[in-house]
């Protein structure tokens, strides 16, 4: 009889953990998909349910991660937001005509970002760990005052030790060097090429510290951008991390190939990634690191004016803007959108915004890897496709190695170029950046690239796609439910 009593204590005590917890869920979670995918892993397998929802499902929007102000004087910051408005409207005001369509795109990102639309702007696309290092390693060694650095992966291999070698050097030789490498992406460097470096007098701090109490949520959200900035007038961006397998060498003939596109920008289009460094420094640093004069003096005269804006989101910001804004780059198209992107799995408002597009005759081009890293993510993704070749878009998968590019571009006119996959834990769980380039030049350059890469792939047939056997489409329609908590 006591047997029983406790029997039903018990399970009176875990159906009052369930209902809380489906409230929680309802209340917490604005996407109904998502609200609906964690309410099925509640009810259906309760206890990994909920552990998985309290682990990974937090509404970190909701309750901010850390505020994103550079200053906490509120005067200051009003002060600073003027000046932003005013020297992007004075940007505005002198834009190539063909530029004027993308002014919904330029105040989104003002309004929901405060980002800053920059002329006078050098872009360099490099393409892999070939183009990308050679041009880092010598940027670095020209440093004269500051260079900080931000990176999800940073490896204890031969390019991020001959990174490091620099970086000490230049430390020691009085240059301000301040390092943000991801806790989790970059464990490798945690117990030797750190205490080097701070060793040398660099400051190195890792983003979002996992602490074993916190270790299955922490772990969840972390710092996904990839930004260098020196002297306050050169960065780098884009898809490439710190580590050899990005780097295409002959003499690792056995090595997957790595196709990556990464930025060299020389300008006042900087001035937004230091804003974020600082941001990010002051959240994760023991320090607060202010505004210095020298952290935005880029000169205006590179011989070259491409107009930009950056794009950055995270669980710092108000709203999902990255996705935000490819959603408002697709609207906006009137000719040809070429997307490459290594996990995709766009969501409902995503998925429509490129069906609409293709079904109003613009041209949409998809390329994704052939073969993923992750074949639960590759199996949500597969799930989409059929959808998008009904409305017409066309689909291509990459077979000379992984593509691992996160670029979009627009009518040759405007380009995205960032460190954001297609995904659910871009747009809502990790700490994300891209460029936006409103430069037919640039976008012209990439628009031959994208086309270069597609003659390495193969593009998918919209019939032999439906006649697919069950057993190859219910492993995709299965994955598909769970995908917005991907």
């Amino acid at each position: 009889m006591q047997e029983i009593s406790w029997i039903l204590l018990l399970e009176i005590v875990y159906t009052l953990i369930v209902i809380a917890t489906s409230l929680r869920i309802i209340y917490d979670t604005h996407s109904t998909s998502k609200t609906l995918a964690y309410l099925m892993l509640t009810v259906f397998f309760p206890i990994l349910g909920i552990i998985i929802y309290f682990c990974v499902g937090t509404n970190y929007r909701k309750r901010k991660l850390y505020s994103k102000k550079i200053v906490k004087n509120v005067i200051m910051q009003r002060h600073i937001e003027r000046q932003i408005l005013k020297e992007s409207e004075k940007t505005w005001n002198n834009v190539p005509n063909e530029l004027l369509k993308y002014q919904k795109l330029v105040k989104l990102l003002l309004k929901d970002g405060m980002s800053n639309l920059t002329a006078n702007n050098k872009i360099e696309i490099l393409k892999n760990g070939e183009e990308k290092f050679p041009a880092v390693l010598e940027a670095l060694k020209q440093a004269k005052h500051h260079i900080h650095m931000e990176y999800y992966i940073y490896e204890d291999d031969e390019i991020g030790n001959a990174i490091k070698e620099v970086l000490m050097e230049k430390s020691r030789a009085g240059v301000q060097v301040r390092l943000i490498y991801d806790d989790f992406g970059s464990s490798s460097i945690r117990k030797k090429v750190v205490p080097e470096l701070i060793d040398a007098g660099v400051q190195a701090y890792p983003f979002y510290k996992i602490l074993f109490i916190a270790l299955a949520n922490r772990i969840n959200y972390r710092n996904h951008r990839k930004i260098i900035v020196i002297d306050g007038n050169i960065a780098f961006t884009g898809g490439i991390n710190v580590s050899d397998r990005y780097i295409n060498s002959p003499k690792r003939p056995d090595q997957l190939y790595w196709r990556d596109t990464h930025l060299k920008i020389t300008g006042p289009g900087i001035y937004y990634l230091q804003y974020l460094f600082i941001c990010d420094w002051n959240f994760c640093a023991d320090e607060e690191l202010l505004p210095q004069k020298d952290f935005f003096s880029a000169t205006k005269d590179n011989g070259e004016n491409a107009v930009m804006q950056i794009a950055a989101s995270g669980p710092d910001s108000d709203n999902p803007t990255i996705l935000f804004s490819l959603i408002q780059v697709i609207g906006m198209a009137e000719k040809e959108i070429l997307i490459t992107t290594p996990y995709f799995i766009p969501g409902e408002s995503l998925l429509d915004a490129l069906v609409v597009a293709a079904l109003s005759g613009v041209k949409v081009i998809l390329l994704v890897p052939g073969v993923s890293d992750s074949r639960m993510v590759s199996a949500a993704g597969k799930s989409y496709y059929g959808d998008l070749m009904k409305a017409g878009v066309e689909i291509y998968e990459y077979q000379k190695g992984f593509i691992h590019a996160k670029t979009m571009v627009s009518d040759q006119q405007l380009s995205v170029i960032g460190t954001a996959n297609m995904d659910n834990r871009s747009f809502e769980l990790n700490f994300e950046v891209n460029s936006v380039i409103y430069d037919s030049h640039t976008a012209q350059e990439m628009t031959k690239i994208f086309y270069q890469d597609l003659e390495d792939a193969i593009q998918l047939n919209p019939e032999e796609w439906e006649k697919r056997p069950l057993y190859k489409q219910f492993p995709e329609k299965l994955s598909r439910l769970f995908s917005p908590l991907m």
